[in-house]
């Protein structure tokens, strides 16, 4: 790993994690191409650490509030629990109320983000091993690239959507959170695959990049949780650890600008040229295999 791999890689990563083009499509068709080997599991960490502070940077503001409602949500929980057994042997004009879980925007959109990942978690678990054999073949990084072209199409054909966290259901939170467990296939687009089925589903449009993002933080979150407890298995020299920590920071600053790129673009129908590049490059991929 040189500095210069460190810089391209995460140029890469920052680039395609939100744009819709697949970042792990591009990082296997780098590896392949420029012989540019990812330094490993801490480099894939730290990359989607950056990542991760760009959506925090972009999306702060409702982060926060999220985070605060969810402390709520567990707190009123607790407290009901509690009313149910004060009430269990009163009788029933005695009885105390029950505290509403749900009873706004913000906590409707807490829920709806837990049940998006329960679906995600469980794929990435049972797809483990099928996305790392996929992630070896450009034919299937190319055939997932032409999906992510077709998806992009399907979107930008899509009507414009008025759903907000209250019109929202738990069946349609669901049903994204499965796309996006299918998005971890290299090649198809999590940002792209998500925002086209948030829009299917009737979203608007700025809440579901909203919601594309956000709902990501726990499964990456998640992801590299699982991949520390292996850290201390690993030698890495500090001028290693220099170059990770500039690819990581690269990741960050171009994440947080392609994120509010989206933000503008999805406003407008103007996924089809993310579109025709994916075919390009999907077409690109499969015959270099070929070759």
């Amino acid at each position: 790993m040189t500095l210069l791999h460190a810089i391209i890689l995460g140029l890469v990563q920052g680039l395609a994690e939100f744009l819709p083009i697949s970042s792990s499509g591009h990082l296997a068709i780098l590896e392949q191409i420029l012989h540019v080997k990812n330094a490993g599991m801490v480099f894939d960490v730290m990359l989607h650490f950056g990542t991760l502070v760009a959506i925090f940077a972009a999306f702060w503001g409702d982060i926060k509030k999220l985070v605060t409602e969810g402390i709520y949500i567990i707190r009123d929980a607790v407290i009901n629990v509690i009313i149910f057994f004060k009430n269990f042997n009163k009788p029933v004009r005695d009885k105390a109320a029950y505290r509403k879980i749900v009873n706004s925007s913000y906590r409707k959109f807490v829920m709806l983000i837990i049940v998006s990942t329960i679906p995600t978690g469980i794929l990435g678990v049972v797809l483990e091993k099928a996305i790392g054999a996929a992630a070896s073949s450009l034919i299937v990084v190319g055939i997932c690239l032409l999906i992510t072209g077709g998806l992009l199409l399907l979107s930008d054909m899509a009507g414009s959507g008025t759903k907000h966290p209250k019109q929202v259901t738990y069946r349609e939170a669901g049903i994204i959170g499965i796309v996006q467990g299918l998005a971890t296939f290299p090649g198809i687009s999590r940002s792209g695959s998500t925002i086209t089925a948030c829009l299917l589903c009737g979203f608007d449009k700025s809440f579901a990049v909203r919601y594309s993002f956000i709902m990501s933080v726990p499964a990456v979150l998640g992801a590299v949780v699982l991949q520390i407890k292996d850290f201390t298995a690993l030698s890495i020299t500090g001028k290693e650890m220099l170059y990770y920590a500039i690819g990581t920071l690269v990741a960050a600053v171009v994440g947080y600008i392609c994120i509010k790129t989206m933000l503008v673009l999805v406003r407008g129908k103007k996924y089809k040229y993310f579109a025709y590049y994916c075919f390009l490059a999907g077409a690109f991929s499969i015959l270099w295999e070929l070759a």
